[in-house]
C-alpha cells in the first residue's frame, strides 16, 4: 500500500538494505535488462550467436534506438507509425556496454523501491514509462543529430524525479530545509559536468533532464493525496 503525503519515504533503519523489499514489477525490469545485456555481451565476446553475434548489439540499437531522425519522421506521420513510436519506451532494452547496464539495474532497484514504497507499486512504474516516453520525446524534438538515444537513464532520471518531489514534501512537512530534497539531482548534475569535462558532452543530458521535470510532474499528479495538500497549501496563501 503507498504511504501518506505527510510521509512518503520510508525512515532508515539500521542494517536494513536499501533494495531489500523491491517492488517485483522493477525487479522483473532489471532481470530483464539484464538477460538482454548478458546475451549481447556474450556474443560480443564470440560466446553466443556465431559470427552474426557481434552485431547483436548494433542490430537492437539500430531497430529501438531513440534518434532526431526517427522523431522527425514519427511525426510526419501524424504519430501513427506503430515500428516508430515504439522506440519512445523500447530505447532502454538495449545499453552501450556491461558497465552502463549494471549501473542502470542498481540505480533502478533503489529508486523503485523508496518511490514504489511511498507511491505504490502502479504509480512508480508510471512515473518510469512517462519519463521514459517524454525523455525519448524532448531527446528527438530538440537535437539535430548526434548518437542515438538508448538505456534506462532517462527513465531513472525520472524516478530521481519524483524521490526528489516526495522528498521535498517529506522535509517541508518537518519545517527543514526543502533545497537538501535536492542535493542527488545537484549531485548527479556535477558529474554530469565533470564527465563531460574529461570525456566530451553527451547529447543524453537532454532526454535526462527531461526525465526528471517528467518524473516530478507525475508524483505531483498521482501521488497518494499530492493534489489535495498542493490545492490546500495554495488556499491558504
Amino acid at each position: 500500500m503507498p504511504r501518506s503525503l505527510q510521509r512518503p519515504l520510508p525512515p532508515v533503519r539500521e542494517g536494513e538494505s536499501a533494495v531489500g523489499t523491491v517492488p517485483p514489477a522493477i525487479v522483473v525490469i532489471v532481470l530483464a535488462l539484464g538477460l538482454v545485456e548478458a546475451a549481447l555481451s556474450l556474443a560480443g565476446q564470440g560466446y553466443a550467436g556465431g559470427p552474426g553475434g557481434i552485431g547483436w548489439r548494433l542490430g537492437l540499437i539500430e531497430r529501438f534506438a531513440m534518434t532526431p531522425a526517427a522523431w522527425d519522421a514519427l511525426r510526419e506521420t501524424g504519430f501513427s507509425n506503430a515500428s516508430l513510436l515504439v522506440r519512445l519506451v523500447a530505447y532502454p532494452v538495449v545499453h552501450g556496454d556491461a558497465v552502463q547496464a549494471i549501473f542502470a539495474g542498481v540505480m533502478l532497484l533503489a529508486l523503485g523501491k523508496f518511490v514504489a514504497e511511498a507511491m505504490g507499486q502502479g504509480r512508480a512504474l508510471l512515473v518510469l514509462l512517462v519519463s521514459t516516453a517524454l525523455g525519448g520525446a524532448a531527446y528527438g524534438a530538440w537535437l539535430t543529430g548526434g548518437y542515438p538515444l538508448i538505456g534506462a537513464f532517462p527513465g531513472i532520471y525520472g524516478l530521481i524525479g519524483a524521490y526528489t518531489y516526495l522528498l521535498w514534501v517529506r522535509i517541508g512537512g518537518t519545517g527543514g530545509n526543502r533545497l537538501q530534497a535536492f542535493r542527488l539531482i545537484g549531485l548527479l548534475l556535477g558529474l554530469q559536468l565533470v564527465f563531460g569535462a574529461l570525456f566530451g558532452a553527451n547529447p543524453a543530458w537532454v532526454a535526462e533532464v527531461a526525465g526528471v521535470l517528467a518524473g516530478g510532474a507525475t508524483a505531483l499528479l498521482v501521488a497518494p493525496g499530492s493534489l489535495a495538500a498542493l490545492r490546500a497549501r495554495l488556499q491558504a496563501r
